[in-house]
């Protein structure tokens, strides 16, 4: 496995791969790496012959400084994971590396109604930060696929609508990896180290209730059955809903009425004390 701190020493790496014709597969992370990160990376492995993952935390995409100060890192225990998993390539930039002058943290793209809702809604900018270290690590790297977890949805689908329609240039496929669970059906995150023990039993209500709700969400209305999740969540006291949200794939277009000719995804957010989790649940389809 290689290690990688500058975007030049990286790219020159990467297109004499090329030049042997070997397709490269890349995992985007902020590192504090769990089994989620793993399956990507394994994904990656099949459809690829060399396996690239970044470890980056962007400042861009965070709304709060405490989120950012907070956010887990141990590049150290990062580096072991990957040298036991499929990966070949480590790229550990600095934020400078990244945007290496102030016209390069000011890029903006247009992606209409797919940012003004959910995350982008309750995190104004955050997805301005995600378009443009996508943007740069997609420039840097060059690779032929890369993978996101679906437990980021609509991050997905901005993405894809980034690469696809502003990045087309670059031919870069995007592919969506299914969310991977604790046991207690908890979306693995980095963020649930955060948790103290009470806090993550009490998360586990999170994807308990969208599961649930998926089972019997056609004997109520989609108003109803949104305001029986967000009873449930604020049951525990440890929770508090921030929103909940059923949009179609790939649209994200908020669902009204329920409409099985389209996929319908459940996506909600839930702050357990200081720690902000996510997760979504297909109610009629699944990747």
């Amino acid at each position: 496995m290689e290690i990688f701190k500058t975007g030049k020493h990286l790219q020159a790496h990467i297109e004499n791969l090329k030049l042997k014709k070997l397709k490269v597969g890349f995992v985007p992370t902020m590192g504090a790496l769990h089994d989620g990160h793993l399956s990507l990376i394994k994904a990656a492995s099949k459809a690829n012959d060399v396996v690239m993952v970044s470890i980056f935390v962007n400042p861009t995409q965070f709304n709060k400084p405490t989120d950012l100060k907070n956010y887990p890192r141990n590049e150290d225990s990062d580096i072991k994971i990957l040298e036991n998993s499929a990966c070949d390539i480590v790229f550990i930039p600095t934020v400078d590396e990244i945007y290496p002058n102030e016209n390069s943290m000011k890029k903006k793209y247009n992606f209409g109604h797919i940012v003004e809702i959910m995350e982008g809604e309750h995190r104004p900018g955050h997805f301005d930060g995600v378009a443009m270290v996508v943007s740069r690590l997609f420039q840097i790297t060059k690779p032929n696929n890369a993978y996101f977890g679906q437990k980021d949805f609509q991050q997905f689908i901005l993405i894809k609508t980034l690469s696809d329609k502003h990045l087309s240039d670059l031919s870069i496929n995007v592919v969506c990896c299914p969310i991977i669970r604790e046991k207690d059906g908890l979306a693995m995150s980095s963020r649930n180290i955060l948790l103290d023990k009470n806090q993550r039993k009490s998360a586990a209500l999170i994807s308990k209730t969208l599961f649930e709700a998926k089972n019997i969400y056609k004997t109520y209305s989609v108003k109803e059955l949104k305001e029986n999740i967000k009873t449930a969540i604020n049951a525990d006291k440890k929770l508090k809903l921030e929103y909940i949200e059923i949009v179609s794939d790939p649209e994200l277009n908020k669902i009204t009425q329920w409409d099985d000719g389209q996929k319908m995804v459940a996506c909600i957010a839930v702050q357990v004390g200081g720690v902000r989790l996510i997760d979504n649940v297909y109610f009629n389809s699944c990747l």
